[in-house]
């Protein structure tokens, strides 16, 4: 009968180590103010909204994207400040480019390492892409453990390594002596992640012509334009050929790419939007350090890890609020009590310290 539950289909095809993991999971924040994806809270500008609007109207939905937006990839090697003699590879997010790499990487058994606790996608990918993930703890403080790193790299031999610059999800960049070591004893490929560079202003983009094994890789989402999921890849022009070869034809759609080619004109105005989160957090971090029973750490980010006596209850109390962070108590256990906040408007961030006092006040 047609209302009758389909038999469970065979899984065995699928590989053990896909069966044994969850789907990347979104929250839904359907009423909720949204604070739990480090998303730049302030939309366009009215009147580059609308002339964004007028520059998509044009554009060929019924064509396919250029193989390769030679234009385009100029434009932004040019506006970001390029080395000479390197080149750009644009893909769907950074999410895409982490994934591209590791794949061009893997080789049977070969290992994707970085400091952790870290951004999941570094270890989601190299399982995805059948390589072994191996995740060095940072020391108490959420520095780098630069012995360990050191000691991981020997033993491992890895493929790849990202180092996020800073680490998400504790925002903190890593002693720059450090990861120089890191980058010198690497036998393979070091990736320098700069996804919150809008806030962290610190960048490893001129070094790349002294260390030939280091990639930079950036992201438009944290500036404001997460919808469009544009990241990027900096590196030598030998390493963008081969990374090519496993990218998608048609990876980045016409609708992105000719927003970007806009929105490029106009990075000052994004710049401006940067200037007001790293204001916010300023003021931010300061409320949360007057609150009994938070700690809040230090942040180049666009978002504030804190600990709490009982994170649960306090992430509960917050939603019941109307406020939705992020719980990351049970990604580490040097995350034991942690939360983490984005920073958004001056009006989010007050509605958030109040419901977090009236979240505490009832822990207590």
């Amino acid at each position: 009968m047609s209302g009758d539950a389909p038999d469970e289909p065979d899984l065995s095809p699928i590989r053990a180590e896909i069966r044994a993991i969850r789907a990347y999971h979104v929250a839904d924040a359907a009423g909720l103010i949204k604070l739990d994806a480090m998303e730049n809270p302030y939309r366009l500008p009215p009147s580059l909204a609308g002339e964004l609007g007028k520059r998509l109207a044009e554009v060929a939905l019924n064509r396919y994207p250029p193989a390769d937006p030679a234009a385009l990839k100029t434009k932004l090697a040019r506006a970001i400040g390029l080395p000479a003699g390197h080149q750009v590879m644009i893909g769907n997010g950074s999410d895409e480019l982490i994934h591209l790499v590791i794949q061009a990487c893997a080789q049977p058994g070969s290992t994707v390492l970085a400091p952790w606790p870290g951004f999941v996608m570094y270890e989601l990918s190299a399982r995805f892409d059948g390589c072994r993930f191996v995740g060095v703890p940072l020391a108490s403080d959420f520095s780098l453990d630069r012995p360990a790193m050191l000691d991981a790299i020997a033993e491992h031999r890895p493929a790849v390594i990202f180092l996020a610059h800073p680490n998400n999800p504790t925002g903190n960049l890593f002693n720059r002596a450090a990861l120089e070591a890191v980058i010198g004893a690497a036998p393979g490929l070091v990736v320098l992640d700069e996804a919150y560079l809008p806030f962290a202003q610190d960048t490893w983009l001129p070094a790349l012509p002294a260390h030939p094994n280091m990639l930079v890789l950036r992201t438009l989402s944290k500036l404001g334009l997460a919808g469009l999921r544009l990241g990027y890849l900096c590196a030598h022009p030998a390493w963008i050929a081969e990374f090519d070869k496993v990218r998608p034809p048609y990876n980045v759609n016409v609708l992105t790419l000719a927003a970007v080619d806009l929105l490029l004109d106009h990075l000052p105005e994004l710049d401006q939007q940067a200037a007001r989160i790293r204001g916010e957090r300023t003021r931010l971090l300061a409320a949360l350090r007057s609150m009994s029973g938070v700690t809040a750490f230090d942040s180049a980010a666009n978002f504030i890890l804190l600990r709490v006596t009982d994170a649960d209850r306090v992430f509960a109390g917050l939603k019941g609020r109307g406020i939705l962070i992020k719980n990351v108590s049970r990604m580490h256990p040097l995350l034991a009590g942690c939360l983490r906040t984005t920073v958004g408007t001056a009006q989010e961030n007050d509605a958030f310290l109040a419901a977090l006092a009236a979240s505490l006040w009832e822990t207590q």
